[in-house]
């Protein structure tokens, strides 16, 4: 039985959510394990609340690219939703905290969720228009691995700039 895009999608929904909040407490629940840092959050930091949703993401990606392989704006529609959702984890929470001021933990898993929505309706209408031009395919999957590696090198190199910042504790990655 084919599946629709559409129900893709919402398994797509589905898995990232289940397992970025699978990931929020991976780091502590492996005693701090090296490999569980590279792929879980670490702190309260923004950045490390935005690997909770880009590595299910791009893992269902992966996945799901094995269905899709005949669709040649595959990779570049994944490339645009991932991109998407992790600009707007930030997005939404410093424009949240700007107006409100300190954001209670309610709203910061909510944006979380909202975002992860927002990637999946926004490829569902992507993959309907079927006007994505994706002209090097392997490109968008070398800078979904980039983005992969950067999470890990900020992790353990991380720069101290407010991104990357624990608000609980004021430190930086590790």
């Amino acid at each position: 039985m084919k599946l629709s895009v559409g129900i893709w999608q919402w398994i797509g929904f589905g898995v990232t959510s289940a397992l970025g909040t699978f990931l929020h407490f991976l780091y502590d629940l492996s005693g701090g394990a090296v490999w569980a840092a590279l792929i879980a959050g670490v702190n309260e930091s923004t950045w490390e609340h935005m690997k909770l949703l880009f590595f299910p993401t791009f893992a269902f990606a992966i996945a799901e690219s094995f269905y899709f392989r005949e669709r040649e704006d595959f990779w570049c529609v994944k490339l645009k939703g991932i991109l998407l959702g992790l600009a707007l984890i930030p997005v939404l929470f410093y424009t949240f905290n700007g107006v409100i001021g300190k954001s209670p933990d309610y709203v910061n898993i909510a944006i979380f969720f909202i975002s992860a929505a927002i990637v999946y309706i926004y490829e569902s209408r992507l993959f309907k228009k079927g006007t994505t031009k994706c002209r090097f395919p392997k490109l968008a999957i070398g800078l979904l691995c980039l983005i992969a590696i950067l999470f890990g090198v900020f992790t353990f190199m991380t720069p101290e700039i407010g991104i990357f910042r624990d608000p609980l504790t004021g430190t930086y990655g590790i």
